[in-house]
């Protein structure tokens, strides 16, 4: 079990090696967003899961980030000297010395407190950003070119799939060993016990703070890569939607694992991806998944992951026993019945459905699914879908591993542990 990290971790390292010799440029350009996504959950991650800070505006920092570095390549552009390959750094300055102003007003509080100021900061900045034409570009948004640096060439999309991925590494590196450090240390002491860390001598607010601004950093660059890859910043990098995908991202990969932001982020980026050309509910499903994850592995993937490795290096559970396949099949069986209903009736509630019928002078046309044509009139469809949901859901009921806890269980465990 030791060296399975280990394997993996030679695994995805050869496939982006090999990725731009046999892969097409829309997987490439998929792994490119993929990468951005997971450098952004990282920053994002080292101020929830390590500070316990829960940051709902960290898009703010994004976007500063994206906007600082299409000014500065429109500089170079116009005859300003820079290295390209340092780009990413002007958004990282960037979202450094916004989030270092924001964070020392927003870490003078914890908790919810803290949370409802950063949304509160996100929102400011939205604001802004819209009624700043001049500086922002509008709903336009502004836009640049790429310029090549010495005898380095930037114009193809694998010069900046190369320039993300040695990105991507420089940051994990540094947020590892900033994890192992001291300084990291005395960051999850506050996550854990703040009136002890305060009663060392160390000056919590400051190091708050601190770690704020590094977060801001490292959503800036993730920003600065995406101005370098799309060419162009916009008015909708401020949206909420883009706070609400980077906590996805940490949930649903794990926010106790260094790597689960990763997996989140390469997960959720590959769903809605393929998804938005599958269905246009992909949405409602990402939402399904996020809930099924905080309900089934609160941990996140990646921790779900991690514990089971645990416990069978500890001989206390098989890695993959007969239990797993039984709640792979209800789960399956609970999403397809989901698939069926809600496409189903999406797409006959939809304004181009009732189009349809109206120019078909009453006749309903087929719902196209999962490469099948079904009469929405028919109750097989909707069988197949009651069926199927009614049998996941009885398969999770009648496995107790598969059931999650009461809440008098819950309160038991809680009062136990305090003992």
């Amino acid at each position: 079990m030791k060296t399975v990290p280990y394997i993996g971790a030679a695994i995805a390292a050869a496939a982006l090696l090999a990725l731009p010799i046999f892969g097409d440029l829309g997987t490439m350009n998929l792994v490119i967003k993929i990468m951005i996504a997971a450098i952004f959950a990282l920053g994002f991650n080292l101020l929830w899961g390590q500070a316990g800070l829960p940051s709902f505006g960290h898009a703010a920092y994004y976007g500063i980030g994206t906007f600082a570095t299409i000014y500065m390549m429109n500089a170079i552009d116009r005859g300003g000297w820079f290295p390209t390959p340092l780009l990413p750094l002007v958004g990282a300055g960037a979202g450094f010395a916004f989030g270092l102003v924001a964070g020392w007003f927003a870490t003078i509080r914890s908790g919810v407190y803290f949370a409802m100021i950063t949304v509160a900061l996100a929102e400011l900045v939205s604001a802004i950003a819209l009624k700043w034409e001049g500086l922002f570009g509008g709903e336009a948004g502004i836009r640049s070119i790429r310029t090549d640096w010495g005898p380095f060439s930037f114009q193809s999309t694998t010069s900046v799939y190369w320039l993300t991925l040695v990105w991507m590494l420089l940051v994990m590196a540094f947020l590892f060993g900033l994890q192992r450090s001291p300084f990291g240390l005395v960051v999850r002491g506050i996550r854990e016990r703040e009136l002890r860390v305060r009663f060392l001598g160390y000056d919590t607010h400051r190091v708050k703070t601190l770690v704020f601004a590094i977060s801001a950093a490292v959503s800036g660059l993730a920003g600065g890569l995406l101005a370098i890859s799309d060419e162009s910043a916009s008015m909708v990098l401020f949206q909420g939607s883009g706070s609400a995908f980077v906590v996805l991202n940490t949930v649903i990969g794990g926010a106790g694992v260094f790597l689960g932001p990763v997996i989140g982020a390469a997960l959720t980026t590959s769903f809605a991806y393929f998804g938005a050309n599958l269905s246009h509910f992909w949405m409602l499903y990402l939402g399904i998944a996020f809930v099924v994850t905080v309900m089934y592995a609160p941990q996140g993937i990646g921790g779900a992951i991690a514990q089971r490795a645990r416990a069978v290096k500890a001989g206390e559970k098989a890695a993959f026993g007969t239990g797993d396949l039984i709640g792979i099949v209800a789960f399956a069986l609970t999403f397809l019945g989901l698939i069926f209903l809600i496409e189903i009736t999406g797409t006959i509630c939809s304004e181009q459905y009732r189009a349809g019928i109206a120019s078909a002078k009453g006749v309903w046309p087929p719902v196209r699914l999962l490469g099948y044509d079904f009469n929405p009139l028919s109750p097989l469809p909707w069988l197949i879908g009651l069926l199927s949901l009614a049998t996941g859901i009885a398969i999770v009921v009648a496995q107790p591993h598969l059931r999650r806890p009461r809440l008098l269980d819950l309160v038991t465990t809680k009062a136990e542990a305090g003992k």
